[in-house]
């Protein structure tokens, strides 16, 4: 049964791709003629039959084919290919969707995996008692947060026309009669025809705000709703099957680093954030607005009808007299006559006028009272859920929509107080002191109640930019609430001296204050970004000596004992490689936790996965399944970003899966069950077999990327990233103080680049040869297959090596390495590659048990082979257009147009394998 319905699902998706595939080719004849359509489809055979065949001559006729190819020809050969890329996606996408409603059409002993009908379910087949289930909801915890990083590559425009292509799609599902069929057909080709003749490069770099708009789009079109239906539904389900209503929290919230993340883009000030927060107001209020309007048009009720309580009437009558203004012209219908008055409220809110809501805790008030009183004439068992949603979005969003983190390397600060501390003559030269005199003088100036810093002291314009970045955030919290900006993150910490230095300009700003009776009040959580190996392996003691001074654990105390620890996985992978880096990350959360529970204090991880395979990327329950389940109780953060944001958000449906996905996870894995797996705890023999693979692969990838002296010709030579800098997607520069240092470049061009070259060396190099080490060591392969079947975390890492290894494309990489001039470093460093690929592909078939990789994900298997002979001809093109642009050079009159070109191609080649950075 199960068999028969996957298949089902998958000839619809082949239906689907097939459908979308030919309006294109009508669309292409339109625009570029026969000349156009025989090409691509010409290049399409070619590159489907050199896949199925694996031949060299099959090969060289596709190469030469596409090197003859005239350049006006040549752009919309590649544009042809990347918007049939993105059809695909869109394709996928109402796969996902179709298949979550097929699993709701079937009988009810029929559930789809992953979903909150199956978490549930999963709690009572494994008697969860109801004192158990209020426990876990008080645990419970989620918050998702979008950051700033420049990793999507599709405008907006472009993700728009993406949208209503998938709903046309989704309704053509539902349409019956042939003029039903007919019109749709004719708008989804309009709509390729829009998506053929817009512009999908953007012309520069996006600012801040616009980064900001871009973020708040999916607030504005599906979180707004959808995070409000995950609680109702999860609720409903709970009711259904344990017969009793429990207050679900709001455990699943989004924030966001867009606006407040400062660490390296010279384009954020203090200014820049504030109006970030007026941006998310605005939005927020505007969406309440359109909240109440649909909930005063429902709530006709009549007073001449049903009875009222008198705590409603009271509130009318003292709304009318402070606004002066009566509401609804029906005074009868009294809900819609609180709603108007409401809304009036709303209206001066907007206005920062006295008589709008002070803060969003009134409006939910209000709220409170319309359901208090339709209990007196509704029936119980039947809730009004619009009423429901609507109190769950002011519980959710506030009048801030989304907490925004503020985020700034540890150096800022050290630099700022160094000249702070001089200009009021604590101590000359603070930067240079050792550790402990450092701390010294922090916990000194932290216990004096007294500020250091007067309006009239004059700085250089970085340190009073750090003045004024704690400023905003005292002014932001009073004038957005508490919620507005709850964290402050350091990146690059080391040391316990960094995170008081934050805590002693937090004091200087108000954020922070010591009463004369010791008591301490504290308005921001003070969180360490965890970043390289050395920082995670120094992690622990680093946090122990922190949890050890007096003045912080009160600062503690006063933040309700909860501290929160950030986890780099980009840096960590780019400096270990990603088998170190995972398992380092692991081994650094469990041994913290035990700390902090030595301590009495919660811990928060924040994850900062990013949206590729190298950069901790895959779906987002398998994040948190791989994560210690000790760890999972005290809430999780984890970073969105980039491509995530659009391949998740996008759409209503999608989104809804996702998220129930990684609820559903979570509720599971925080009582430390799970479907899948025997056993979610690593036995002692499992962690020492990590541990020994860890060494054995961090030893091969630093030998290669760190001690072999020709790797970074080989990565700037052999990859294209030097064209992704004029590829904007970002206001943030793409290294670190503009250096060239390979410390100073960021992970997002690392990973971008070895994606776009099929490489994806950041996802899998050197694991294999730490697993075949360690079996040639040990003879225990059946271990790791054990360790596969039953621990999450190991069964993650291998299944996230599939991906890569499926998406890593050796033949096409070797493309890539040809464009270097020295061949002698190019046949080296590729010939490695090569050989290490083969390594890891044999030892992951043999520790899964599997014939080919992701035969366990067929799905996902299926996608990456339809993708590929679409991929394949824009890697080809973009061999030729690199190494054509890097011959002539800048001064060239054709260089514009070629670059042009061969960021279509860096696009196109994004989209195929739904990745950049």
């Amino acid at each position: 049964m199960a068999t028969s319905f996957e298949e089902k699902s998958n000839i619809s998706l082949m239906k689907d791709a097939d459908y979308l595939s030919k309006i294109l080719d009508d669309v292409l004849l339109h625009e570029g003629g026969e000349a156009l359509l025989n090409t691509v489809k010409e290049i399409r055979v070619l590159s489907t039959e050199s896949r199925d065949k694996q031949d060299t001559t099959t090969q060289n006729k596709i190469k030469e084919k596409i090197s003859e190819l005239e350049p006006e020809l040549r752009k919309m050969v590649i544009r042809a290919f990347s918007i049939h890329l993105h059809l695909l996606n869109i394709a996928e996408q109402n796969y996902r969707s179709r298949r979550r409603r097929e699993y709701q059409a079937q009988d009810t002993n029929i559930i789809q995996p992953g979903s909150l009908e199956a978490g549930v379910k999963t709690l009572i087949d494994n008697n969860v008692t109801p004192e158990q289930i209020t426990d876990l909801l008080e645990k419970l915890s989620l918050e998702l947060i979008m950051t700033a990083h420049p990793t999507e590559a599709t405008r907006r425009t472009i993700l728009q026309i993406h949208k209503r292509i998938a709903r046309l799609l989704t309704q053509w599902d539902y349409s019956y009669t042939r003029y039903e069929k007919k019109m749709l057909q004719e708008r989804i080709a309009n709509e390729i025809t829009f998506l053929w003749q817009t512009q999908e490069i953007r012309q520069k770099k996006p600012s801040v705000m616009k980064e900001v708009s871009n973020g708040l789009y999916y607030f504005d079109r599906v979180l707004f709703d959808v995070l409000p239906k995950i609680h109702d539904d999860l609720e409903d389900l709970l009711y259904e099957r344990y017969k009793h209503r429990w207050k679900i929290p709001s455990f699943l919230r989004f924030g966001s680093w867009i606006g407040g993340d400062r660490d390296g883009n010279p384009n954020v000030k203090a200014t820049t954030t504030f109006e970030t927060l007026k941006n998310h107001r605005a939005l927020v209020l505007k969406k309440y607005k359109e909240s109440l309007e649909t909930l005063k048009d429902r709530l006709s009720h009549s007073v001449s009808k049903i009875e009222i309580s008198e705590d409603l009437r009271e509130s009318i009558l003292k709304d009318q007299q402070a606004l002066q203004y009566n509401g609804w012209h029906k005074e009868d219908e009294v809900y819609r006559v609180k709603l108007s008055l409401m809304l009036k409220k709303l209206d001066y809110t907007e206005q920062d006028h006295d008589l709008g809501y002070a803060k969003s805790e009134e409006l939910l008030a209000d709220l409170y009272l319309i359901r208090e009183s339709m209990k007196v004439h509704h029936p119980t068992h039947n809730p009004v859920k619009l009423l429901r949603k609507v109190i769950r979005q002011v519980d959710l969003f506030g009048f801030h929509l989304a907490s925004l983190d503020i985020r700034n390397h540890s150096g800022e600060h050290e630099s700022a107080l160094t000249e702070i501390f001089e200009k009021v003559d604590i101590v000359k030269e603070y930067n240079s002191l050792d550790e402990e005199e450092k701390v010294n003088i922090l916990t000194s100036t932290l216990e004096n109640p007294r500020p250091m810093i007067s309006i009239y002291d004059e700085f250089t314009p970085e340190t009073l930019e750090v003045i004024d970045t704690f400023r905003m955030i005292n002014r932001a919290q009073e004038t957005f609430g508490l919620r507005a900006i709850e964290v402050y993150l350091i990146s690059m910490t080391d040391n316990v001296s960094d995170l008081l230095e934050v805590l002693v300009l937090a004091k200087e700003a108000g954020l922070y204050r010591v009463h004369p009776d010791g008591r301490v009040v504290s308005r921001i959580h003070v969180a360490p970004l965890l970043e390289t190996i050395d920082d995670l392996k120094n992690g622990p003691e680093m946090i122990k000596k922190l949890f050890n001074i007096p003045l912080y654990r009160k600062h503690l105390e006063a933040r309700g004992d909860l501290q929160e620890i950030m986890l780099g996985y980009s840096d960590s992978s780019k400096d270990g490689g990603n088998i170190t880096a995972n398992w380092e990350l692991y081994q650094a959360q469990q041994e913290i936790h035990d700390i902090a529970s030595s301590y009495g204090v919660k811990l928060k991880y924040f994850h900062g996965r990013g949206g590729s395979l190298g950069r901790g990327g895959g779906p987002l329950y398998s994040s948190l399944l791989s994560q210690p389940a000790v760890t999972l109780g005290d809430g999780v953060k984890i970073t969105e970003q980039g491509e995530v944001l659009s391949s998740r958000y996008l759409l209503e449906d999608i989104a809804y899966r996702s998220l129930e996905q990684a609820t559903s996870t979570l509720l599971t894995g925080i009582m430390g069950l799970n479907d899948d797996h025997e056993n979610m705890v690593p036995v002692q023999e499992e962690v020492e077999a990590m541990s020994t693979i860890s060494e054995y692969a961090l030893k091969k990838y630093q030998s290669l990327v760190f001690e072999d002296p020709g790797f970074i010709q080989y990565f700037n030579e052999a990859t294209p990233l030097h064209e992704l800098g004029d590829l904007n997607i970002g206001s943030r520069p793409m290294k670190r103080k503009g250096s060239n240092r390979f410390e100073d470049l960021r992970a997002i061009p690392w990973v971008f680049a070895w994606t776009q070259s099929r490489q994806l060396l950041p996802a899998w190099y050197a694991a294999g040869t730490g697993f075949k080490q360690y079996i040639d060591q040990t003879g225990n392969l059946e271990l790791l297959q054990k360790m596969y079947q039953q621990w999450p975390f190991f069964h993650a890492t291998i299944n996230n090596l599939q991906m890569a290894l499926t998406k890593a494309d050796i033949n096409t990489a070797q493309g890539y390495a040809d464009m270097m001039e020295d061949k002698e470093i190019s046949s080296r460093i590729f010939g490695a590659i090569k050989e290490e690929y083969q390594v890891t592909k044999d030892i992951v078939l043999k520790i899964t048990g599997q014939d080919e990789l992701l035969d366990n994900r067929s799905n996902i298997k299926d996608s990456v082979r339809l993708r590929n002979p679409l991929v394949d001809p824009l890697n080809l093109l973009q061999v030729q257009l690199v190494s054509q642009l890097r011959a002539e050079g800048e001064e060239s009159e054709h260089y514009d147009e070629l670059l042009m070109e061969a960021l279509l191609t860096i696009n196109g080649v994004a989209a195929g394998l739904r990745n950049t950075g």
